[in-house]
C-alpha cells in the first residue's frame, strides 16, 4: 500500500468517524443520564426506607456490593466486543442501580440542599469538559497514562489518609486534586470516543457497542467528580 493511499484511508476513517459522532454521543448522553437517573433514585430510595443502615451494619453484604461493582466495570470494559449490546445494555443498567445502593449514604451524611447545589456544579463542569474534548484540536491520548497514574496515587493517598494520616486537610486537597484528575478524565474519555469510532468498522452495533462503553466512562467521570465536589461544598445534615 502506498503512502498516499495509506493516508487517504485515514482520511475517509476520520471523515466517517466526524460523521457518526453527533449521533454516537446522543446515545451516550442518553444512556449516562439514564444511568444517573438510575443511580440517584435508587440512593435516595435505599436512604429513605433506612434500608442503608442494614447494609452498612452487614460489612460482608457491603463489600460483596463494592466487588460486584468493580467486577461489573472490569467486565464491561474488557467483555464489551464479546457482549451484545442488549447483555452489556443490562449490565450497565444493574450496575448503576449496584452503584445507588452504595452511594446511599451521601443523603445520610449531606444536606438534600447542598447535594442538589453540587449536582448541578458538576454538571456544568462536566458539561464544559465534554465541550472541551470534542472541539480541542490536540490529542489527549498522551495525557491518558499520566490521568491513570495521578489516579492511582490518589486511591493510595486517600487510603493513606484515611486510616493512618487522618488529616482534614489533607482530605481537602485531595478532593480538589480528584475534581482535577476526573475533569481532566472526562476530556480524554470523550475524544477517546471519537478514536474508537476512527479505529472501528463501524457497523450499527460496534458503533452501539462504543457508545455504551463511552456512557460507562463518562458516567463514572461524572459520578467521581460529583462526590469530589461534595466533599468540598456539601454541607453536613443537622
Amino acid at each position: 500500500m502506498t503512502e498516499e493511499r495509506l493516508y487517504e484511508l485515514i482520511q475517509e476513517k476520520e471523515r466517517r468517524a466526524s460523521v457518526a459522532m453527533p449521533a454516537t454521543m446522543r446515545k451516550v448522553y442518553v444512556w449516562m443520564t439514564l444511568a444517573l437517573a438510575i443511580t440517584g433514585f435508587t440512593a435516595w430510595m435505599v436512604a429513605d426506607t433506612g434500608l442503608w443502615f442494614t447494609i452498612a451494619s452487614n460489612r460482608v453484604l457491603l463489600w460483596g456490593l463494592i466487588i460486584a461493582e468493580l467486577g461489573m466495570v472490569f467486565g464491561i470494559s474488557a467483555g464489551i466486543n464479546r457482549l451484545s449490546p442488549a447483555v452489556a445494555t443490562l449490565l450497565f443498567a444493574l450496575y448503576s442501580l449496584l452503584n445507588g445502593i452504595t452511594l446511599a449514604s451521601i443523603f445520610i451524611i449531606y444536606d438534600i440542599g447542598s447535594i442538589a447545589t453540587v449536582f448541578f456544579i458538576a454538571a456544568g463542569m462536566f458539561a464544559a469538559m465534554g465541550v472541551v474534548g470534542i472541539v480541542l484540536k490536540t490529542a489527549l491520548s498522551k495525557f491518558g497514562n499520566i490521568l491513570l497514574m495521578g489516579l492511582l496515587g490518589l486511591i493510595i493517598a486517600s487510603l493513606v489518609n484515611v486510616f493512618f494520616i487522618k488529616s482534614g486537610m489533607m482530605e481537602l486537597m485531595l478532593s480538589w486534586a480528584g475534581v482535577v484528575i476526573f475533569a481532566g478524565l472526562t476530556m480524554y474519555d470523550t475524544q477517546r470516543i471519537k478514536q474508537m469510532l476512527i479505529d472501528a468498522e463501524q457497523p450499527e452495533e460496534v458503533t452501539q457497542k462504543i457508545a455504551l462503553l463511552g456512557a460507562l466512562c463518562l458516567y463514572l467521570d461524572f459520578i467521581n467528580m460529583f462526590l469530589y465536589l461534595l466533599r468540598i461544598f456539601g454541607g453536613s445534615r443537622d
